[in-house]
């Protein structure tokens, strides 16, 4: 069960950057904000799974798992933020910029 972490927070990931590429195509959008409040949202959650992931492998002791993933995990974390920051960003000026 705790497996699904890991996917859960993948696909919200994919989900977190998806939704501002949405709001990108669909530009003309009247209800714009939603969809970087949702990337925002689920790029939060994701991240949060991780956060949750790594504790449940300290509650099991598994220190040689933790101390594999960790590095990747940080790094996939610092690319996932930076992507949908970049992402909502881009979004935000388009909306700025057609008004």
């Amino acid at each position: 069960m705790v497996g699904l972490l890991n996917i859960g927070s993948l696909l919200l990931g994919l989900m977190a950057w998806i939704l501002p590429i949405i709001s990108l195509t669909q530009s003309k959008n009247r209800k714009w904000v939603t969809f970087p409040i949702l990337s925002i949202s689920a790029c939060a959650i994701s991240l949060f799974f991780q956060l949750f992931y790594n504790y449940h492998l300290v509650k099991i002791e598994d220190w040689s798992a933790l101390m594999d993933t960790t590095g990747a995990v940080v790094f996939a974390a610092v690319v996932l933020l930076t992507g949908t920051v970049v992402l909502n960003v881009a979004t935000l000026i388009v909306y700025y910029r057609t008004k």
